[in-house]
């Protein structure tokens, strides 16, 4: 490792391992899979079987620039993952905390809508078609315990035998 080596690299808000390689390291980040941080990687020309360690401050400038402007640094419009937003008819691509506010808004919206999503949502249900029963159970386990059956008909006995 040489002097120059970082071991924790902040990009985007989001604190990386230095150790990591560049593609596996920026999908870290949230909002940004495998293929975004691929084409992140493509569009900054850099190795992706560099160490985030080794970034220099220019590399990580440029890919937080990316970051923030993919469609004017040269990223497909389709490979955003908010294309076509209902407010602004605008295509971004949201990281961070900004991802999940904007995903809040959208199941809330979803509620007041009444949707049949946003009536799952609100029921605490299974959103997309699973089935639901067996699986995704909550609270107590519904059933008798044996040993509790075995003591109640004990007593029982008893209490004809005294009785």
């Amino acid at each position: 490792m040489s002097e120059e080596f970082r071991h924790i690299v902040r990009i985007a808000g989001t604190d990386l391992d230095g150790s990591q390689r560049l593609e596996q390291g920026l999908s870290k980040i949230k909002g940004i899979n495998i293929n975004m941080s691929r084409v992140i990687v493509k569009v900054a020309s850099l190795e992706s079987v560099q160490r985030i360690g080794n970034l220099t401050d220019a590399n990580i400038q440029r890919i937080e620039e990316i970051l923030r402007n993919p469609l004017k640094n040269g990223v497909p419009e389709w490979f955003m993952n908010r294309c076509k937003d209902l407010e602004t008819g605008k295509s971004s691509h949201l990281i961070g905390s900004d991802l999940t506010f904007k995903i809040m808004s959208d199941v809330e919206f979803m509620k007041t809508l009444r949707s049949w999503k946003g009536i799952r949502h609100s029921l605490g249900l299974k959103v997309r078609g699973q089935r639901t029963k067996t699986t995704g159970r909550t609270g107590r386990v519904v059933g008798v315990g044996k040993k509790k059956l075995v003591q109640a008909a004990a007593a029982k006995a008893t209490e004809k035998k005294e009785g």
